[in-house]
């Protein structure tokens, strides 16, 4: 059976996406805190863009920076990251519009419950945004799938 990405409009101000993931918090954390591995993934396929630089210093404090093809660049830094757990990021591109990004790993059995969240400083803020970026998850959290089965973490999935 596959597994499903679901994205909910929480609040006002928060999106979140959920998914999970046949592979353990390590190694799901991994995917999302190696640069060689994020890169593998992180781009929806159907967009035809690509991730030409991917700079991600993951620790409190630490900054990240992903410019695509096209010049767009999108910036941050890490405020929290606790291994296997938890990521919290800022997106700053957006300047004061710009949202949080909190990204919870549970694991149960082998597998990983991920939550991601997006928090907007206020309404408008994430009806701008849109939900095209956390809809492109369902895309992407595919791909991070089929990673994770060549890293042999959800050997036997499909």
């Amino acid at each position: 059976m596959k597994n499903r990405t679901t994205v909910e409009r929480k609040s006002e101000r928060e999106i979140v996406v959920t998914r999970t993931f046949n592979a353990p918090a390590r190694i799901v954390f991994e995917a999302w805190t190696k640069p060689e591995l994020f890169k593998k993934w992180w781009v929806p396929k159907s967009m035809g863009m690509t991730l030409v630089s991917c700079e991600m210093d993951v620790r409190t404090g630490g900054k990240y920076r992903l410019v695509f093809g096209q010049g767009m660049a999108f910036f941050g830094s890490y405020t929290e990251v606790t291994p296997h757990s938890r990521l919290v990021w800022t997106n700053e591109e957006g300047g004061d519009n710009g949202s949080v990004t909190t990204v919870t790993f549970e694991e149960k059995g082998g597998k990983t419950l991920l939550v991601l969240s997006e928090l907007y400083p206020s309404k408008e803020a994430l009806d701008a945004a849109g939900t095209g970026a956390q809809d492109a998850l369902v895309e992407t959290f595919q791909q991070l799938d089929e990673l994770l089965v060549t890293l042999g973490a959800s050997a036997g999935q499909a």
